[in-house]
């Protein structure tokens, strides 16, 4: 029998505490699912949200969490294709199934949805109700907190590298900030055959990870403030296709010095700054490409599970530790610490 109450975590005011909060259980609708939560991821962008306050909520109270893995627990009347007690994934945002990018599976582009945490309630909570278009199977052998960091932490370098990037096998790549997403970006990366990797990060520990990870350079740009010629004098050119994670003018600039010509760059940092072109008759004569990718679409996360299923991506190195709902703030300072011996770190609510 389902619970009529659950505690959440719920965000009042950006820089004070999540506060854990009896909430009624949330009754799904026609086409939704109710889904007890096992793991939900935490991000830099939980962050943004409730530390540093940069990126608005729709309203307050509000409960955060956008990287879900659980049970289904009751499902509405119209759903089909699913189970009560069948294991899924939940897409970050509760898309709609119904508008022009998500009819053409670019569901990254959904034109009505309101993300979790920022203008529905998310996922740091027992339960969650989200639509049913938006819920992925989980294979068996793919655990919840493997499948709750996949929603997001590894389908979106996933995404800027195979969709946005359009990486080939064989391909120079660079890595800017190797953070969770970074990081990931340089495994997977290896994995679809880059033949060199270059990481970028002035943080010890984000360059010994991503070394581990399958970098064959790494570069601390303190020490080195033209990491593309550092690149250049280890190749003899620049990369095919560069990658941003940081979100800074400085950063992107970096990444755009780093191409090749017929290069791209895809830039997946967010923040508020504007960056510059290099000068176009280069840009131009050149022929490189700059390209925003933001987030995933759910082939990306279905396709990670079953590369984690099969035994094709291990994932074991990517949860740095696992936290009971009552310590999400201790996990959210560790985050805004900028602690750089995490990769992901997960919030189990049944615990």
């Amino acid at each position: 029998m389902i619970a009529t109450t659950m505690l959440a975590a719920r965000l009042y005011q950006a820089g004070a505490p999540l506060r854990i909060e009896t909430v009624p259980v949330p009754e799904p609708g026609p086409e939704q699912v109710l889904v007890e939560v096992a793991a939900c991821g935490l991000c830099g962008t939980d962050i943004h949200l409730a530390v540093e306050g940069d990126i608005p909520v729709a309203r307050t109270p509000i409960t955060l969490g956008h990287e879900a893995a659980g049970t289904i627990v009751a499902l509405g009347e119209r759903v089909a294709g699913f189970a009560v007690g069948q294991r899924v994934a939940l897409f970050p945002s509760p898309i709609c199934g119904q508008c022009r990018f998500c009819r053409s599976a670019r569901e990254s582009l959904c034109e009505a949805t309101q993300a979790y945490g920022m203008s529905a309630d998310g996922a740091l909570a027992r339960y969650i109700v989200a639509p049913a278009f938006g819920a992925i199977a989980i294979p068996d052998a793919v655990d919840f907190a493997a499948a709750a960091i996949i929603t997001d932490g590894v389908s979106t370098p996933l995404h800027a590298l195979r969709t946005r990037g359009a990486l080939r096998a064989g391909e120079a790549v660079a890595v800017v900030g190797c953070g969770g997403l970074g990081a990931h970006a340089i495994l997977l990366a290896r994995m679809m055959g880059a033949g060199f990797v270059a990481a970028i990060d002035n943080q010890a520990e984000a360059r010994a990870r991503a070394a581990e990870f399958g970098a064959d350079l790494v570069i601390d740009p303190t020490e080195q403030p033209n990491p593309g010629r550092a690149i250049r004098a280890r190749l003899g050119r620049g990369v095919d296709l560069a990658l941003e994670f940081v979100g800074r003018p400085e950063t992107v600039d970096t990444t755009l010095r780093c191409l090749d010509t017929g290069g791209r760059a895809v830039l997946v940092g967010v923040g508020p700054g504007r960056p510059s072109l290099p000068p176009l008759m280069s840009f131009i004569a050149r022929e490189q490409s700059v390209i925003g990718s933001f987030g995933m679409d759910k082939r990306d996360i279905a396709d990670l599970f079953d590369l984690v299923a099969r035994g094709r991506l291990d994932l074991s190195r990517s949860i740095s530790q696992t936290y009971a709902l009552a310590e999400v703030n201790e996990a959210l300072g560790r985050l805004a610490r900028r602690d750089t011996g995490v990769v992901r770190l997960v919030i189990e609510p049944g615990r």
